[in-house]
């Protein structure tokens, strides 16, 4: 397994895995417009997975994109923890994909700069939605906050619980060290600084308090994940497995 492929795994995986749970969204909007937002979101997200599925199963030549995607088990999956944990309330959501909106904005801001142009064009392509992803997430958490007095408890409970999983967004190991050297890759530990800064200065319009860095979750790069992945798998590849090589 090339660090590359690995690489560019990392990157589908989150952008599947937080696919999935926005798509659990369809039909359960709290309003019709924000149901379709939140669709088409989850569609986004499946396409950039898709983007960099079929690159990884370009480098690797023997499994195709789909197979990647629904033939591994949690062990074998690389995403954010992050982006697999429950979407529970509206806030709640808004949260989970607004701390992860301000890291994909600037992570694919560098990757489109990367040596790899396959990697470039893929991050190029995807900046266009995630500026609107973190528009969206933004607004929503500025609303929430700064909106009714339930509103802004609900969504800093939900920052608090949050929080300990952006600690592994800016880690670095040597499938990184070695991409990053070689002007493939970013260097997620630069990014911190600005994501603070963003994500700060959205934390106070929303008139929320940003949690203490204290203890953070890890492992998502290494397949460590919470209990949520094994259900969201078991459900996303529910058909491909009972059904496998099927044709429709």
């Amino acid at each position: 397994m090339s660090n590359l492929f690995t690489y560019t795994l990392r990157i589908a995986d989150s952008s599947l895995i937080l696919g999935q749970r926005m798509s659990e969204w369809c039909s359960n909007g709290p309003t019709l417009e924000e149901d379709i937002a939140m669709s088409n979101i989850s569609l986004d997200m499946f396409g950039q997975a898709n983007g960099f599925y079929q690159y990884a199963a370009q480098l690797d030549g023997a499994k195709s994109a789909d197979e990647l995607a629904f033939r591994r088990n949690e062990r074998e999956f690389f995403n954010h923890q992050l982006v697999e944990q429950e979407n529970g309330n509206f806030g709640t959501t808004i949260v989970r994909n607004f701390l992860h909106d301000v890291f994909n904005f600037l992570f694919y801001t560098q990757l489109a700069t990367s040596k790899d142009e396959t990697l470039s064009a893929l991050a190029s392509k995807s900046l266009k939605e995630v500026k609107y992803h973190l528009r969206h997430s933004s607004n929503w958490l500025v609303r929430l906050g700064d909106g009714t007095a339930e509103s802004n408890t609900k969504t800093q409970v939900a920052l608090d619980e949050l929080w300990m999983y952006t600690g592994e967004l800016f880690e670095m190991d040597e499938v990184d060290t070695e991409l990053v050297n070689s002007g493939i890759a970013v260097d997620n530990s630069v990014l911190k600084s600005d994501w603070d800064t963003m994500v700060n200065n959205i934390l106070t319009k929303a008139k929320l308090t940003r949690p203490e860095d204290a203890y953070m979750a890890t492992g998502g790069k290494k397949g460590l994940h919470t209990e949520y992945l094994g259900f969201i798998l078991s459900e996303m590849q529910f058909l491909q497995r009972a059904y496998p090589d099927a044709k429709w």
